[in-house]
């Protein structure tokens, strides 16, 4: 019997542990380092960072919003050539959305103020989708879309911007580096073949979504370097085994969790997943720390 019950205390001690620590990881940003390929890159491209980040998820208890202040700081420290903002900016737009929207101008501000061009798409969660068949809030999402654009990030919406190394937006058929963003997945309203009207097919461009499944719409070629988010990293998961984490126990989605994702999608497309800086249900991350990622490109795989 006391066996039994030393057992118990220790299954304790090591759960609030756990606990402790999932509770605290979401303070440990991860500046990832990576290298993306783009063919034809114009030469003033090479070498050039983009910084990605995404998934705020402003509003849920225990959010996270100091990290997001602190991958800001990162941001304007770096003077990356553009920032690519990949949605769920806010998590509960049903109530005090405008508070919250002001929580998102308030740390994405500065970066603007820095004259660092941002462009952004929309997630789910701005449309208050916690679940696909959720009625969507089209106000709340407005609300998002419209003061994103008042701190200087553009949202596309199936479109493309092309855009100098200097942040200009230039004409079409101009060189430069096309920037390519489809609507969201839940919504119903990701489409590749609007996103990309208009631009031949060996034009260099960064494809971004926020759901990982929008990358399976982009034809062979048309998508050599995207990035998503909406996975959290899977957000709550075992060492050594990214096939087992929350993601996949209560998600009924295809699951594509975080990094570099190989033999998916078309031929000639390649997709990175960040993991983003907030939360989904509970304030927790176990092996999924909050990721910025920059991306320094290259015309050469």
């Amino acid at each position: 019997m006391k066996t039994f019950r030393n057992i118990a205390i220790a299954l304790v001690i090591v759960l609030v542990f756990v606990i402790a620590y999932g509770l605290f990881e979401p303070r440990l940003l991860d500046v990832a380092q990576e290298e993306a390929a783009i063919p034809k890159l114009p030469e003033e491209w090479e070498g050039q960072e983009i910084a990605v980040l995404g998934d705020f998820q402003i509003g849920l208890w225990g959010d996270n919003a100091d990290t997001v202040e602190e991958a800001v700081e990162e941001i304007i420290e770096r003077d990356p050539a553009v920032v690519l903002l990949l949605g769920d900016f806010i998590y509960h737009p049903k109530n005090d959305t405008q508070q919250k929207v002001s929580e998102n101008i308030e740390v994405l501000k500065p970066i603007g103020d820095a004259d660092i061009p941002m462009y952004a798409v929309m997630g789910n969660h701005d449309f208050g989708l916690k679940k696909k068949d959720s009625q969507p809030l089209n106000e709340a999402a407005k609300k998002m879309r419209q003061a994103l654009n008042d701190v200087g990030a553009e949202v596309l919406h199936n479109e493309s911007a092309l855009l100098g190394v200097n942040g200009d937006i230039l004409p079409d058929g101009s060189k430069g580096l096309y920037i390519t963003g489809v609507g969201s997945n839940w919504m119903g309203e990701d489409s590749a073949e609007e996103a990309l009207k208009g631009i031949s097919i060996d034009a260099p461009r960064v494809v971004m979504m926020h759901n990982p499944n929008s990358f399976k719409k982009f034809p062979a070629n048309s998508a050599p370097f995207s990035v998503a988010g909406h996975t959290h990293g899977g957000q709550i998961r075992l060492p050594g085994l990214p096939g087992w984490s929350w993601m996949d126990f209560t998600s009924e989605e295809e699951k594509h969790t975080d990094g570099w994702i190989e033999d998916y999608g078309a031929a000639g497309n390649q997709l990175y997943v960040n993991r983003g800086i907030g939360m989904s249900a509970v304030p927790i991350r176990i092996n999924a720390k909050p990721e910025l990622t920059m991306f320094t490109l290259s015309s050469k795989k």
